[in-house]
């Protein structure tokens, strides 16, 4: 896998707001997401973890501030767990091969099927590649998630409460994929979680939004007090 050489910054938020008529989601949000960090994002419920991410994806527009991305910025987005019917018909490898052009693998290039074996590899799927999507584990689906969201190399991987609903292994099988990822092959990962236990054990730096302020640090600095009031 290759991860594309961009400037050091791949966010910058500048005094960043967004509001809905008589509701305030961010206020004067200001950070910067460096090339090669692992950022958790933690908060309440309506701080705007969500509008954050989707704000990133360009999915809304802010309405005060600036929110910068690295030119050419490709981002690779982990959705929270989606259950699929037993009776979905594609296997595993399949699934993964939508992310190209939305046809079954045997109409993919040479090139694209490679590409689906190298990420199915990266994520540890190989060996149940042609498993039905919809008789494989909730982490085996989730890691399928996963492997679609890296298929076109992306700079930056969004994870949005992914692991949520997943029992506490198949959480730490994931999130342990997606450390490796970002220590061997410099992949940037902004993790959206609840799960504290989870966010104090695998990234770097902290992004805390609460209702009138925020904090962001080094994640060895994170107050004890940002479980309080956590779904965890």
């Amino acid at each position: 896998m290759e991860v594309a050489v961009l400037s050091d910054i791949l966010i910058s938020c500048e005094n960043l707001s967004l509001s809905f008529p008589n509701h305030q989601v961010l206020s004067d949000l200001s950070f910067q997401l460096h090339r090669g960090d692992f950022l958790g994002v933690i908060g309440e419920n309506g701080v705007g973890k969500t509008t954050l991410v989707r704000l990133i994806l360009k999915q809304l527009r802010p309405s005060g501030g600036h929110i910068r991305l690295a030119p050419g910025l490709k981002i690779g987005y982990v959705p929270q767990f989606r259950n699929i019917d037993v009776e979905y018909p594609l296997s595993i490898r399949d699934f993964i091969g939508l992310s190209f052009t939305g046809l079954k693998l045997p109409w993919l290039s040479g090139k694209e099927k490679n590409r689906v074996n190298e990420v199915m590899k990266s994520v540890g799927l190989t060996e149940i590649a042609d498993r039905p999507l919809g008789l494989a584990s909730g982490g085996e689906k989730q890691k399928a998630y996963l492997a679609q969201a890296l298929i076109n190399h992306p700079d930056l991987l969004i994870l949005d409460e992914s692991t949520a609903s997943l029992d506490p292994s198949t959480k730490k099988e994931l999130l342990d994929v997606v450390l490796r990822l970002n220590n061997q092959l410099g992949l940037t990962i902004l993790f959206v979680s609840h799960d504290m236990q989870l966010i104090r054990e695998y990234p770097k730096h902290y992004l805390w939004l609460q209702k009138d302020h925020y904090e962001t640090g080094k994640i060895q600095d994170l107050p004890e007090g940002a479980e309080e009031g956590l779904y965890v």
